[in-house]
């Protein structure tokens, strides 16, 4: 069955979360571009927060969908070693792919939160949302930078993703939840009816849409 598209998924999503409704200790944080119209209506459905969380996939030039790595907000890089050693990448390779993703990271961080500052997450459960998880390489990084933060528990929400990819986040986060696990998997975009690229338009819309909604605000934790 497949989603028609990244607001339909979030919602359902957002029903597979419902034990997190209603908390005051609860922030959503989406991947842009494409986990921030899931994590829109995750955040309606739980009435919490929306913010971003910058990760930038580092892909195999010319063959950019091919990740073997990803970068996050402060300063985070992770490498899938295996891949790395796999496809003989050098060191150069690596590094200038790094700055590349890097600038686009930096721009994203202006362009979509302007003149608000970050959501404080210290204490506070975290709930990453992505369109989907492939390899996962971007949610692992996000994972690393988050946890810098010092959140009280992470939780990673997809509304789905390859089985052996959720499985293996387990050992990531403190908590997962793939909505879905199709078999055989392939690819994210193949289980949604409209996988349109989202643009840096709609991000920026969903989340003055978000902070300008009538949600509660975050209590301190105790």
């Amino acid at each position: 069955m497949l989603f028609r598209d990244r607001r339909d998924a979030g919602r359902a999503l957002a029903a597979r979360l419902e034990a997190w409704a209603g908390r005051p200790d609860v922030v959503v944080l989406g991947l842009p571009r494409g986990g921030v119209p899931v994590a829109f209506e995750v955040a309606h459905g739980l009435r919490a927060p929306l913010d971003v969380f910058l990760v930038r996939k580092l892909g195999l030039p010319g063959h950019e969908e091919l990740g073997f790595g990803a970068i996050a907000s402060g300063g985070v890089r992770v490498l899938n070693e295996d891949m790395v050693r796999a496809l003989g990448l050098p060191t150069d390779v690596i590094e200038a792919v790094t700055a590349t993703e890097l600038k686009e990271l930096e721009r994203r961080e202006r362009a979509y939160r302007g003149n608000r500052s970050s959501v404080d997450v210290r204490g506070r459960t975290a709930i990453l949302v992505d369109d989907g998880l492939a390899t996962g390489a971007s949610m692992r990084a996000a994972i690393v930078a988050l946890r810098r933060r010092q959140p009280a528990r992470v939780v990673v929400a997809v509304p789905l993703g390859a089985a052996e990819t959720c499985q293996a986040m387990v050992a990531e986060a403190d908590e997962v939840v793939c909505a879905r696990t199709p078999e055989p998997f392939h690819a994210v975009g193949l289980w949604y009816e409209d996988f349109d690229q989202t643009t840096d338009e709609e991000v920026q819309d969903l989340l003055a849409r978000a902070a300008d909604a009538a949600v509660p605000k975050l209590a301190s934790p105790r």
